[in-house]
């Protein structure tokens, strides 16, 4: 498994947030507020696995890209960046050592605290 920063999700996400499509919510909302896998299926099967993909900052490129496998550290619920959600990639992606996720994901949120 070699995740990798997903420099596309990320470029995603900094124009959802300048655009203002930002939910300002609390650390610990996430749990609540992630997609679930009926919303992840839907959604993929509306937009397709593209669109899926600029929704998450870690991409595995030995996975197959059609699979959510290949897909991780989700920062929104398909519409909107939710700030819970970058606090908890950010946290996850330091607890395994993915420096660059953690690292784009910490900028992500300053960007979301000062707009």
């Amino acid at each position: 498994m070699a995740i990798r920063l997903n420099e596309t999700a990320l470029r995603h996400a900094r124009s959802l947030v300048r655009d203002g499509e930002v939910e300002r919510d609390e650390r610990d909302d996430w749990s609540e507020h992630a997609p679930t896998t009926d919303e992840e299926n839907a959604f993929i099967d509306e937009e397709g696995w593209t669109e899926y993909r600029h929704w998450h900052l870690g991409i595995d490129d030995e996975a197959d890209e059609e699979t959510k496998e290949a897909y991780s550290f989700p920062y929104g619920d398909f519409n909107r960046v939710h700030r819970c959600g970058v606090i908890s990639l950010e946290s996850r992606a330091g607890q395994f050592d993915h420096d660059e996720i953690r690292d784009a994901a910490k900028r992500l949120l300053e960007l979301i605290d000062e707009e």
